[in-house]
């Protein structure tokens, strides 16, 4: 049974330390750059270095997120940092920029690439086309299910990677534009401003309001520790936690519990978690939890509409108020300087800097005591108490994690022999080193060194980060070693054995980018897609010149003009033998005569040229790019390979803004279209389709304007339809 790497989050050298301290095998981390999440703390260029020499000293591995979309004007400022990470010895980036892939795996053939869970890669097809263009490793999206998960890793030759706990996307990664499209603060370029975790209400298709709570695209925290044999079993070669803007405590702790449960299944074939660990856990962070798509959990059990944060544990009830005196019934401690929310009639948080039992000032209560606060918030008998944060909790962590310090394990081999120097030998891993006293052994005049003697000076490890597992001492008899020697030699071959840690490293390889595209006529192609076959009877008698169909009702329409267009969510694959519109990567790797739809998420020359020379004819460009970004593409693409491009953009329709497998008008009971309305009153339409939800904008895209698009090097302009009675364009 194969043990599965642990990969922790980190946000910052605090949280780096509480992983590695707490039994991670890697760490992924960001720079200031490129990284999606561009607001967590992240890592200057020297605290990279810093991050590197102190992991890799404990043999954990560093893992760069350069997983955001590069504009054409952005490829040399990110291609020069890659060439940083490379050379300062990173051992692997996580990219979703697929043109920024195949530019850093030719440019740097010998820096190992992982395909981010932003490249929205969620079947075995996927995972083959990243293989074969040479990535080491896939994220799979979070709502991969553990049985197809089993099949992929069956038939696939890659590394695979899982999240596993924290926080979920109720859209597909890589394939919201909600934060983008509403707020201007993209997701695919690490700005998302959680669009998601505000308020809505729900309507169904006749404007009624089904909800009570408000929260209601807002996920529930994944939770995989008692299904983490699953994982094992399935042979998943990398378990990941999310995190990089959480605190050290949670790192630490959650850090902590998946290594105690990998380690308890590998050795006792279960799960072994202590119950007060679990309980810290969701002191230090939870918005409850759910098994999520990774294990098939209950549509119900996904979201949690009451509140978007942290929920604390229940710790007591208010019983009395009197003025700004707050009696609480405790059903859990509460400690001096721990963090509280009092939930009533109002929701109300503060951090306790006094607390009375008896009219006595105590630093600790216990449950069952009644205990008193004081608050200036006008507050309701009966209003529930949750503990936020936990001071004495995060003290002992914070404690912990600058004074313990994690061993390495090594053996070691030592050989005294009369009239020799002594030989020791440290072997750890793959790294075997010999060290030799400064002087030869002597005969013993009135005191003879024993084994026990060598054991117990060899063995003194100290304050460094190795440990001795076994230590083979072979010694003649009747000699006689110093002490100081034994220090000397044990000190000179540990120091090496870290230098040796240190400075290992891949070789650097450089490589030249080159990219054999096709040439492609100009066209001026008009196009629009339906997905309703009352929409057919509005534009059959138009001057259009292609129709993208939905699979459904593909067959019921005969004209020459249309093109099947396939869904970007795909399990399973027909086998179709037709020109297609296609929207995710298994496709491309699947079909042969096919053009890319806009959830590939194309935004730079580099990604066009990929998909060119993968027998991709015509390729549509992000809905994120404005008309510079998409003139600054054709010309790069016209400047570095001498063609032209086959490019098509998208100008009228309600953009799709999320794509989820989570059924928000299942969970009320509704039918299969509705809306959502924000707290401005916008409107949001829902469709559920192929148990699939998709939500589009409230505001129609309309840059009608073929004559400058096509002017510009565009080949196809293409309409939408929604669900839209009549033609408005």
């Amino acid at each position: 049974m194969k043990k599965p790497e642990l990969l922790a989050p980190a946000g910052n050298m605090e949280c780096l330390k509480a992983a590695i301290l707490a039994g991670c095998d890697a760490i992924y981390l960001g720079g200031y750059i490129f990284g999606a999440r561009a607001f967590s703390n992240n890592f200057s260029n020297d605290e990279l270095l810093e991050a590197l020499d102190y992991a890799h000293q404990y043999g954990v591995k560093i893992y760069v997120t350069v997983n955001t979309l590069i504009y054409e004007n952005e490829v040399e400022t990110f291609i020069n940092y890659v060439k940083f990470l490379y050379e300062s010895n990173v051992d692997a980036v996580i990219v979703q920029d697929i043109g920024m892939m195949d530019l850093i795996r030719q440019t740097f053939p010998n820096l190992e690439v992982h395909a981010s869970t932003q490249m929205h890669i969620h079947n075995l097809e996927g995972v083959k086309l990243v293989s074969n263009l040479g990535l080491k490793r896939a994220v799979l999206a979070r709502e991969t299910s553990i049985e197809d998960i089993k099949e992929i890793k069956k038939n696939c030759d890659i590394e695979l990677e899982i999240f596993v706990h924290g926080a979920l996307c109720i859209s597909y990664s890589g394939q919201c534009l909600m934060s983008s499209l509403i707020g201007g603060r993209s997701g695919n370029r690490g700005t998302c401003a959680g669009s998601c975790r505000q308020k809505y209400d729900v309507l169904d298709n006749n404007m009624k309001k089904l909800n009570i709570d408000e929260y209601n695209l807002s996920t529930k925290d994944l939770n995989s520790l008692e299904n983490i044999g699953q994982l094992i079993e399935a042979n998943v070669d990398s378990l990941k936690i999310e995190g990089r803007m959480k605190s050290p405590t949670y790192v630490y702790l959650v850090t902590k519990l998946y290594r105690t449960a990998i380690d308890s299944y590998i050795e006792n074939g279960k799960v072994i978690i202590n119950k007060d660990d679990l309980y810290n856990l969701k002191k230090t962070f939870n918005r409850m939890f759910t098994k999520g798509f990774l294990f098939n959990e209950d549509n119900n059990n996904f979201i949690n509409p009451y509140r978007p944060n942290h929920l604390g544990v229940e710790i007591g009830k208010v019983i009395n108020v009197n003025n700004n005196k707050v009696s609480i019934k405790l059903n859990n401690p509460l400690n001096l300087n721990d963090g509280i929310r009092i939930i009533g009639n109002i929701d109300y948080g503060q951090i306790v800097t006094k607390l009375q039992v008896n009219n006595k000032n105590v630093n600790n209560a216990n449950s069952g005591d009644i205990v008193t606060i004081y608050c200036d918030e006008k507050i309701q008998n009966n209003s529930v108490v949750v503990k936020t944060s936990d001071y004495l909790l995060n003290k002992e962590i914070d404690n912990l994690i600058k004074t313990d310090k994690r061993k390495i394990l090594i053996d070691g081999i030592i050989n005294i022999n009369k009239d020799k120097k002594i030989e020791l030998t440290i072997n750890k891993d793959d790294i075997s080193l010999t060290e030799y006293s400064d002087n030869e052994v002597e005969k013993a005049i009135k005191i003879e060194t024993t084994k026990e003697d060598v054991f117990k000076q060899i063995n003194k490890t100290g304050n460094t980060i190795f440990e001795f597992n076994n230590i083979n001492i072979k010694i003649d008899n009747n000699l006689f070693v110093p002490i100081k020697e034994l220090n000397d030699l044990r000190r000179k071959a540990l120091d090496k054995l870290l230098i040796i840690i240190k400075n290992s490293r891949k070789n650097v390889i450089y490589g030249n980018y080159k990219r054999d595209v096709i040439e492609y006529s100009k066209e001026n192609i008009t196009s629009i897609y339906i997905k309703e076959l009352e929409q057919y009877n509005l534009i059959k008698n138009k001057n259009i010149d292609r129709i993208y169909v939905d699979n459904d009702i593909y067959d019921s329409i005969d004209d020459k003009r249309k093109v099947l267009k396939l869904p970007r969510v795909i399990n399973k694959y027909n086998n179709y033998n037709e020109h297609m519109l296609v929207g995710e990567l298994g496709s491309i790797n699947k079909y042969k005569d096919i053009d890319t739809d806009f959830s590939l998420n194309i935004v730079n020359s580099y990604s066009v040229a990929l998909l060119n020379s993968l027998g991709v004819k015509r390729i549509t460009l992000s809905y994120e790019l404005n008309d510079d970004q998409i003139k600054d593409i054709i010309f790069e693409y016209r400047k570095r390979y001498q063609k032209e491009p086959n490019l098509a953009i998208i100008v009228y329709g309600k953009e799709e803004i999320m794509i989820s497998k989570f059924n928000l008008l299942k969970y009320y009971n509704a039918l299969d279209k509705g809306y959502l309305r924000d707290r401005f009153n916008n409107l949001y339409k829902i469709i559920i389709k192929d148990n699939l939800m998709y939500i589009y904008n409230n505001k129609v895209l309309n840059k009608n304007n073929n004559i400058k698009y096509f002017n510009l090097g565009i080949n196809e302009i293409r309409y939408n339809m929604v669900d839209e009675k009549e033609l408005d364009f």
